[in-house]
């Protein structure tokens, strides 16, 4: 064997060790940052995508608005006690029970917003370099995990659809299979422009690692 061939075998192999090393480093951060996820061998997460900041600010928002209109109707009642124009009376002994009632709604929507922006909080997209693991959960106790192979991926794209969708800069990530022509989305997304961009080229590289295993 020349000189040649034995410096470019030798140049190969050490750079097929340093792939498989850095490989190994990626997924063992990965595993480490993220421990809920059963990664398979050299496989490393390359995206985390969360829903927007926006979708929590409604959440709080609207339990503002309830907390402010209790608050005035509190108000309201307590500077009039007696509605003489009606057949309601309101009496001290009322209006504490009234007091204990309407402090039992505020601990109720404070609840309510802290359960609301943990299941909103809970709905998170993961991208490896070989997988897509959408966590979903729509109550306190309804979770499910979808697990599509990038391979299998057909189409990836974006939309936003409503007016508000394109003020608050947010939208859909949609990913659409090949065969059973299912269509994943991951809605309260952030603008994700380099995202998507990143997604269908990891998805070009598994089809063709596919590709050329197939081949193999």
């Amino acid at each position: 064997m020349s000189k040649l061939k034995l410096a470019l075998l030798t140049d190969m192999c050490y750079n097929h060790n340093m792939k498989d090393e850095l490989a190994q480093v990626k997924h063992a951060r990965s595993a480490k940052d993220y421990p809920d996820i059963n990664l398979e061998a050299d496989e490393h997460v390359v995206l985390h995508l969360k829903r927007s900041r926006i979708g929590i600010i409604g959440i709080w928002t609207m339990a503002a608005f309830c907390v402010i209109v209790l608050s005035l109707a509190l108000i309201l009642i307590s500077q009039n006690i007696n509605f003489d124009d009606t057949m309601l009376t309101i009496n001290d002994a009322s209006l504490s029970y009234l007091r204990i009632a309407i402090f039992a709604l505020y601990a109720i929507i404070l609840a309510g917003g802290i359960m609301g922006q943990s299941i909103y909080n809970a709905n998170e997209m993961f991208i490896t370099n070989r997988r897509a693991i959408q966590k979903s959960r729509t109550s306190l106790f309804a979770n499910s995990t979808n697990i599509i192979e990038l391979r299998r991926i057909e189409d990836v794209s974006f939309r936003q659809e409503t007016l508000l969708d394109h003020i608050f800069q947010i939208g859909i990530l949609r990913m659409s299979t090949v065969g059973d022509e299912t269509t994943y989305t991951f809605r309260f997304l952030d603008t994700p422009h380099d995202e998507v961009k990143t997604i269908s080229h990891l998805v070009y590289e598994a089809k063709k690692h596919g590709k050329h295993t197939e081949d193999d």
